[in-house]
């Protein structure tokens, strides 16, 4: 896959990296896609039929990874729905990474591409299946 289109040149080794490192955790069962603005990783229609309800057909988003104007997002919607799994990041972060954690409610922020903190980030994306994505949408 050809990401030029969705990263400057500063940053795409960093955009790589990060890309491969989520690719090489996730668990199985989740589908990589894009959109031309980032990379995706969705449950496929196939294993939700009922897909995200605000725009049906649509398969149910989980994970992107998206180049902003001043940083690099991974958007995590497992953070967003699971406070346990929230609360170990942040704990993780703080007692692996020298910055300051910059975080919305599934929006991770690197400002600074060499901070990204590639193993934690692949053992987040390792914490939730597919199976209990779609659990834990379903109970919001």
């Amino acid at each position: 896959m050809d990401y030029t289109t969705l990263v400057d040149d500063k940053r795409l080794d960093a955009f790589i990296r990060l890309i491969d490192i989520i690719d090489a955790n996730l668990p199985a069962g989740f589908e990589k896609t894009t959109d031309g603005n980032g990379i995706h990783y969705v449950v496929p229609l196939s294993t939700y039929p009922s897909g995200y309800h605000v725009t049906p057909g649509t398969p149910l988003p989980f994970l992107s990874v998206i180049a902003q104007k001043n940083h690099v997002a991974v958007y995590h919607m497992g953070v967003y729905s699971d406070p346990e799994l929230l609360r170990w990041f942040e704990e993780s972060y703080a007692n692996q990474v020298p910055t300051k954690l910059n975080m919305g409610k599934s929006c991770i922020r690197f400002g600074n591409v060499k901070h990204i903190p590639y193993e934690l980030i692949g053992e987040l994306v390792s914490k939730m299946t597919p199976e209990q994505w779609v659990a834990a949408y379903e109970s919001r």
